[in-house]
């Protein structure tokens, strides 16, 4: 929205960058501190300000105002899975190269009510603890079936030297997962959730015979961690987000009153459901609040009400998401009263559900890489607007020091020169503060900035544009109490008032509008001799 009020700023800049400006006190000091032309060609083609067909500046404000995607409804938490060997006799003395072990075992992911039964892991480790309590050298294999990359099974051999029942000798490693498909289905197939490992164990083919006990105990742990997936199929559960985002605008805040007032408007949001998932959108509430404290909260018959999200169709590179939109007109909402609130703060909140109905798909819920959901603002909108005393304001600091025995200034003027091709005419106030805030002085300007309207059309460039100039005089009084003042604020009141000047009349903003502005300053000193 902020937009609309880019014309605006482009006045109170001019009025504020003197600010920046060092000068020396002299003797009839006088010198310009500001040449400078503000336009909106920087800004068109930004996504934001186009140029039209009919010759004047349209707002494009499609915008994306929230994006979710698999981390934000699948997590894969760090896992340990531990896979232990012991014999079940007291003792017993295996050959050289004898493969004592050699079983299955399942584990069991906890993903607080999803049901998955494949993924990808994009990014991710898992770290190896093998530990052989027998005094020769242990042979481990360590499988993990349904885990494979390009087909390939995932596996590991280890040598592991030899330890001690109390001090078993260990081995470490850390292998990286990235592109690994992981089948969570358990050994029937049936399943999910669940991972399996394969554990083989042999005594060293070139030691000696080993006696093992009951004591003996073979470890395997794999850490699971920091696993990121792209891909995702099973039952995701029913799901519920809610949260509200926040938008702040904060160079609204120096909009301190007037109207901003807007022609017929509309604004669409559009949801879009990229999961193969259904499910309901609800937006709650939609508000702003502006530098003055006033709240305006978007009211609509759409508001509070479920929208159904269908499942998106095909996969991969070929997934089709499907979208609903939430129109929001003059009919049917007060969106032009939202929008003149000239709202700093912005809150939207809102409702995501998956699988509102439960399990319908059998299993088959699926999020890809590019799978997402998203809301997002459609607007294309004439950039058309009228301000009726539109009152922007901004406080800068301000530091001089008098000494009245030696040269100081005794009175000042500052001359702005501008020329304008916008049609919005500008009565800027300056402000003198002191450290508490409180106004000591106000310089109220010779005259307006005044708009484009009633000026001439320049033949050159086919802009109609109007020459003005405003003065700011600083009387003896003022400039006696300059050591007084710690901060000065520029106050600048926006009108687009018609030609008799008796209402206010929206208007459009030419392509290539521009303002043009001299600032000059001119001191009178006295000298103490």
């Amino acid at each position: 929205m902020k937009y609309y009020y880019t014309i605006a700023f482009f006045f109170s800049f001019v009025l504020i960058s003197c600010r920046k400006e060092k000068t020396s006190w002299n003797a009839d000091w006088a010198a310009p501190v500001l040449n400078d032309t503000l336009s909106l060609n920087n800004l068109v083609n930004d996504s934001t300000i186009q140029e039209g067909t009919n010759g004047f500046y349209e707002l494009d404000l499609n915008r994306t105002l929230f994006d979710l995607g698999i981390a934000d409804f699948i997590q894969i938490p760090d896992t340990v899975i531990n896979h232990s060997f012991v014999t079940v006799v007291p003792n017993l003395t295996v050959p050289p190269g004898f493969s004592f072990v050699n079983e299955i075992e399942e584990h069991e992911f906890d993903l607080n009510g999803v049901q998955l039964k494949k993924i990808h892991v994009s990014q991710g480790v898992i770290k190896i603890k093998v530990s052989n309590p027998l005094e020769t050298k242990a042979l481990f294999s360590i499988v993990l079936p349904g885990v494979t990359k390009n087909g390939i099974v995932f596996s590991q051999n280890y040598s592991v030297n030899p330890g001690t029942i109390a001090n078993p000798n260990t081995e470490n490693t850390t292998l990286d997962l990235s592109g690994y498909d992981i089948d969570l289905t358990g050994q029937d197939g049936s399943l999910y959730n669940l991972l399996q490992s394969q554990l083989v164990i042999n005594s060293d083919p070139f030691g000696p015979s080993v006696t093992l006990t009951n004591a003996h105990v073979f470890n395997v742990e794999a850490t699971f961690q920091d696993i990121k997936i792209d891909y995702a199929r099973g039952y995701f559960g029913n799901q519920i987000l809610t949260g509200t985002e926040s938008v702040n605008l904060d160079f609204m805040n120096s909009a301190v009153g007037g109207f901003l007032d807007l022609p017929s408007t509309s604004i669409e949001l559009e949801i879009e459901n990229g999961l193969k998932v259904d499910a309901k959108a609800t937006l709650f509430s939609l508000s702003n609040t502006n530098s003055s404290g006033n709240a305006v909260a978007l009211s609509s018959n759409q508001i509070g009400v479920p929208v159904v999200l269908s499942s998106a169709t095909g996969s991969w590179s070929g997934l089709n998401p499907t979208t609903e939109t939430i129109g929001f007109n003059s009919s049917n909402s007060n969106i032009e009263n939202y929008l003149e609130n000239l709202g700093n703060q912005h809150n939207i909140s809102y409702k995501i559900e998956l699988n509102p109905w439960g399990n319908t798909s059998g299993g088959w819920n699926e999020i890809f890489p590019n799978s997402r959901i998203r809301v997002k603002l459609r607007a294309q909108l004439p950039m058309t607007l009228g301000a009726d005393d539109l009152t922007l304001k901004d406080t800068f600091d301000f530091d001089v020091s008098q000494d009245f025995d030696k040269t100081h200034v005794t009175s000042g003027l500052l001359t702005l020169n501008a020329t304008n091709a916008f049609p919005m005419e500008v009565n800027p106030t300056l402000f003198l503060l002191d450290v508490s805030g409180n106004i000591l002085h106000t310089i109220i300007a010779s005259g307006a900035i005044l708009s484009s309207n009633y000026g001439t059309i320049d033949p050159s460039d086919g802009l109609r544009k109007k020459e003005s100039q405003v003065k700011f005089e600083l009387n003896e009084t003022m400039v006696n109490d300059l050591s007084l003042v710690k901060n000065i604020a520029v106050q600048a009141v926006f009108n687009t008032p018609n030609e008799s000047g008796s209402s206010v009349e929206p208007v459009s903003i030419p392509v290539g509008a521009f303002l043009a502005v001299k600032l000059n300053v001119k001191f009178n000193l006295k000298t103490v001799l």
